[in-house]
């Protein structure tokens, strides 16, 4: 009866407090270099996204990043709304 209970009030709080990821961060991760070099000052590519994602940074850290693919994830955070409809601007 109690584990009934209980796993309903699970189901429940998982509907409740369900958060939407940001799908922009798995993007702009897959789009660096992939070296995981920590020259940003992210613990790797993957830290360096979310930064760049949650606003943490508005700066261009990357270096090894081509010209090409950091003009495409500019862009795309530029245009891309996220689950809050903001945008983001990054500086080069």
């Amino acid at each position: 009866m109690l584990s009934a209970l209980l796993g309903a009030g699970l189901g429940i709080a998982a509907k409740v407090f369900h958060v939407e990821p940001d799908n922009r961060v798995d993007y702009v991760a897959t789009h660096l270099p992939g070296y995981n070099c920590g020259g940003c000052g992210y613990p790797g590519c993957s830290g360096f996204a979310d930064a760049l994602v949650s606003g943490d940074t508005d700066s261009w850290q990357c270096k090894p990043c081509k010209p090409e693919a950091k003009a495409d994830i500019i862009d795309y955070l530029k245009n891309t709304p996220g689950p809050d409809g903001k945008t983001i601007t990054v500086r080069p």
